[in-house]
C-alpha cells in the first residue's frame, strides 16, 4: 500500500484555515515558523530576508498552513540572532525595510495566511537608546531605574550582586563603568551581557510594550509569540538562590526570575489590547515552566491564547510517556478552555529527525548524527501522531523536507553566543538554523538568487536529494507526506479543535485513539494507529480505510483479514497510520 493512501484528489490551492470567518482559528491552527534568516534570501547576500520570505509565501499556503511565525527581524546588532533588539519598531537593514514588512503581511493576508510577529519583551539589545542613555548618564540616571542595576557586593563593589547565572553561562551580571572612568554599577542580563533585562516594575517599560503592540497590530500583525514570556518579572529584592548549575538554556526548574505570579497582570493588560483590534489577533507565550498547570495560567480566558507545550516536545519515542504527556495536556489545558499545542522542534533545539536518530535521554541539544534513517522514520510518524491531536501544532522550518540537524558545523562558524559563553554547553543551536535547501544540485540549493552563492551557515553537500524541487511529486517524500496529512487535516471534521482523544486497547508500544467528528452531520471517525516499537505489528480496528501512513512504500495493512472484529492492521516498525472508520 503506498504512502498517500486516499484517492481523494488534492487541491494544492485550497484556502488556509485562516480564512476570513473562520472564527477562533487559533484553536487548531498549525503555524508555521520562519528563522528569516535561514529561510529565503532574496537579495544574494547569504543572509535570509523579508522579501525572500515573502516570494516563498505561496509555497506555504499551498503546504497548507494557516499561519506564519517570524523570528525576530527588527534592528538589532545580532549578539543573539536578532533576540537583542535596538528597535521594536524598525526593520533591521539585514532583513529589508519596514514597507517589505508592509508587504508581507499584506502578502500573506491575500493568500489567507496569518503573519505572528515575535516580540521580546524580557530584554533589549545594550544598543537600545534607553540603555545606552543609562550608561552615559550614570548612577542616579531616571533611565536606570528601567533595567535592573545594583551596586555590587564586597568591600569595592567587585562582586556581583547577587548568585543568579545566565541561561547563555556565567554570571548573570555585568559591571559598568562609569561616565569618569571608574568601575561602576552593575547590570543584569538573564542571557547574554548584550542582553540587559527590561525592570517591569517601571510604568515606562509597560508604556512602551502597550505602544510597540498598537505599531505591530495597526501594521497587521496577527498575534505574538513572546519571548520569554515568564521571565519579565523578578522576585522582590532579587534573592540569591544559593547554587550553582541553575538553569540550562531550556530549563523549567523553579527560579525567583522565573514564572513569577506578577508576569500575570502584564498578559491580562495585553489582552485587553489584543481584543480591540478585529479578526482575532493572538498572543503565544513562550513559558518554561515547572508544570502544565503552571504553563496553563498563561492561558486563563483574560490572559494569553496558547502556550508552547515544551514537555510534549522533549518526551522521547516512547508508547507511556506520550500517553501521559498527551493525556495531561488534554486536561490541563481544558480546565482553562485553552488548545492544547504541539510541537516537536523549533530554532533553539536539535531537529526531532535527530533527537529521535539517537537515544533517549540526551536532552535537545546534541552533537550526533545518530541513525538517520531511523530518526526520520520516526520523525514521520512523530509528525502524523501530533497532526492527529486535538488542538494547534507548530511547524518548524524544513521539517517538511525532513531536514536532520547539521552536527558536524566546524567550531569556527558557529555563531550561538550560548556555544562561546559556556565551552558548548546548551550551544549547539546553529545545527537547526542552517538555510534550507530549495532547488538545484549544489548548495545555496536555490536559498539565494544565484547559484554557488553565500549563504550564512554552510549546507550539506548531502541537502540536493531533500530540497523542495527534489521531494515535489515523489509520492514517498516527506514533504508529500506532510501535505497530505495537512489537506487531510482541514478536511477531515474529526481531526483539528477539541479536548478529547478516546484511547483504544493496543499492545504494548503501540497508541490507539479515536477521534469523532464534532459537527451535526457526523462524516467520518477517525483512529490514530502509532507503532512505536521496533518490530511490526498487527492489531484488530474498526472497519473503515486507510487514509496514510508516515512509511514510505506501504504501511502493510490487510484488508482481507475481516471478522466480527473489524479488520487486522498490520503497521510497520516506527510508523503511523491515519484511518478511517
Amino acid at each position: 500500500m503506498s504512502q498517500h493512501l486516499s484517492d481523494a484528489p488534492r487541491s494544492a490551492a485550497a484556502p488556509a484555515a485562516a480564512a476570513a470567518g473562520h472564527r477562533d482559528w487559533w484553536r487548531d491552527a498549525v503555524i508555521y515558523q520562519v528563522y528569516p534568516r535561514s529561510f529565503a534570501d532574496g537579495n544574494g547576500d547569504g543572509m535570509g530576508d523579508l522579501p525572500g520570505v515573502t516570494a516563498r509565501l505561496p509555497y506555504l499556503r499551498d503546504l497548507g498552513v494557516d499561519a506564519v511565525w517570524l523570528s525576530p527581524f527588527y534592528a538589532s546588532p545580532q549578539a543573539d540572532a536578532g533576540y537583542d533588539v535596538a528597535d521594536y519598531r524598525a526593520v533591521d537593514p539585514m532583513f529589508g525595510t519596514l514597507s517589505d514588512a508592509d508587504d508581507l503581511v499584506r502578502t500573506a493576508h491575500g493568500l489567507n495566511l496569518r503573519v505572528i510577529v515575535d516580540l521580546v519583551p524580557n530584554h533589549c539589545s545594550d544598543q537600545h537608546e534607553w540603555f545606552k542613555q543609562a550608561l552615559r548618564e550614570g548612577p542616579g540616571s531616571a533611565m536606570r531605574d528601567r533595567f535592573h542595576f545594583r551596586p555590587g557586593k564586597g568591600a569595592a563593589g567587585e562582586l556581583p550582586p547577587n548568585d543568579w547565572e545566565s541561561i547563555f553561562g556565567g554570571p548573570a551580571w555585568t559591571r559598568t563603568t562609569d561616565p569618569d572612568g571608574a568601575p561602576g554599577e552593575w547590570y543584569l542580563h538573564l542571557f547574554a551581557p548584550e542582553q540587559p533585562d527590561f525592570n517591569w516594575d517601571h510604568p515606562a517599560v509597560h508604556d512602551e510594550f502597550r505602544s510597540v503592540l498598537r505599531f505591530w497590530l495597526d501594521l497587521g500583525a496577527d498575534g505574538f509569540r513572546i519571548d520569554v514570556a515568564h521571565g519579565l518579572v523578578k522576585a522582590a529584592g532579587l534573592p540569591d538562590i544559593g547554587h550553582a548549575e541553575q538553569l540550562s538554556l531550556l530549563g523549567s526548574a523553579p527560579m525567583p526570575y522565573f514564572d513569577q505570579d506578577g508576569v500575570h497582570e502584564i498578559y491580562r493588560d495585553w489582552r485587553r489590547i489584543l481584543d480591540e483590534y478585529p479578526g482575532e489577533r493572538i498572543g503565544v507565550a513562550e513559558a518554561w515552566t515547572p508544570t502544565l498547570e503552571r504553563a496553563a495560567l498563561y492561558l486563563r480566558p483574560d490572559e494569553l491564547h496558547q502556550a508552547f507545550n515544551f514537555e510534549y516536545l522533549g518526551t522521547s519515542w516512547d508508547s507511556a510517556e506520550l500517553r501521559r504527556v498527551i493525556d495531561r495536556s488534554l486536561t490541563v489545558m481544558g480546565a482553562v478552555d485553552a488548545p492544547a499545542t504541539w510541537v516537536l522542534s523549533n530554532h533553539d533545539v536539535t531537529r526531532h529527525t535527530t533527537r529521535f536518530a539517537n537515544p533517549p535521554g540526551l536532552g535537545t541539544q546534541l552533537r550526533e548524527a545518530g541513525d538517520r534513517e531511523l530518526g526520520l522514520r520516526r520523525a514521520r510518524a512523530a509528525t502524523l501522531l501530533m497532526l492527529a491531536l486535538p488542538g494547534s501544532a507548530y511547524l518548524y522550518q524544513g521539517e517538511e523536507l525532513g531536514l536532520p540537524d547539521v552536527t558536524d558545523l566546524p567550531d569556527e562558524v558557529r555563531q550561538d553566543p550560548s556555544f562561546f559563553r559556556a565551552a558548548g554547553q546548551d550551544g549547539f543551536r546553529d545545527g537547526c538554523r542552517v538555510p534550507i535547501p530549495w532547488s538545484g544540485s549544489e548548495p545555496p540549493y536555490g536559498f539565494g538568487p544565484d547559484a554557488g552563492g553565500p549563504s550564512w551557515l554552510p549546507q550539506p553537500a548531502s541537502w540536493a536529494g531533500l530540497s523542495v524541487e527534489a521531494q515535489t511529486g515523489d509520492p514517498d517524500s516527506t514533504l508529500e507526506m506532510y501535505r497530505s496529512a495537512l489537506e487531510l487535516r482541514r478536511s477531515l471534521p474529526a481531526l483539528g479543535a477539541g479536548t478529547e482523544v478516546v484511547w483504544l486497547d493496543a499492545p504494548d508500544g503501540v497508541l490507539a485513539f479515536r477521534r469523532d467528528a464534532a459537527s451535526a452531520d457526523g462524516g467520518e471517525g477517525f483512529v490514530c494507529l502509532v507503532n512505536l516499537t521496533a518490530e511490526p505489528v498487527t492489531l484488530t480496528v474498526p472497519e473503515g480505510r486507510a487514509l496514510l501512513s508516515s512509511a514510505a512504500g506501504g504501511a502493510g495493512t490487510n484488508s482481507d483479514l475481516r471478522g466480527t472484529g473489524g479488520v487486522a492492521v498490520t503497521i510497520a516498525a516506527d510508523t503511523t497510520i491515519w484511518w478511517a472508520i
